[in-house]
């Protein structure tokens, strides 16, 4: 298996993702997002996106997500 990386937001939504992940929670938007990510790339995902942190960007904030794929199914 590999990994795929998927996600982004506005600084607020990504401030929010960060917060309810630190309180132990799994934000369910902003990880489906992630997986739809790696569907539109070509690839299979082969669990549960695992998130990474955010970015620090200014205008594009970024929420990496680490996604196991199948190997078989990378370009």
């Amino acid at each position: 298996m590999r990994r795929a990386r998927g996600g982004s937001a506005r600084s607020h939504t990504a401030r929010r993702v960060l917060q309810t992940h630190r309180e132990g929670s799994v934000h369910h938007e902003s990880r489906e997002a992630a997986r739809e990510q790696v569907w539109r790339q070509g690839r299979t995902p082969a669990g549960d996106p695992v998130f990474v942190g955010i970015t620090d960007g200014r205008r594009n904030v970024q929420l990496p997500y680490d996604v196991e794929v199948y190997s078989d199914t990378v370009p």
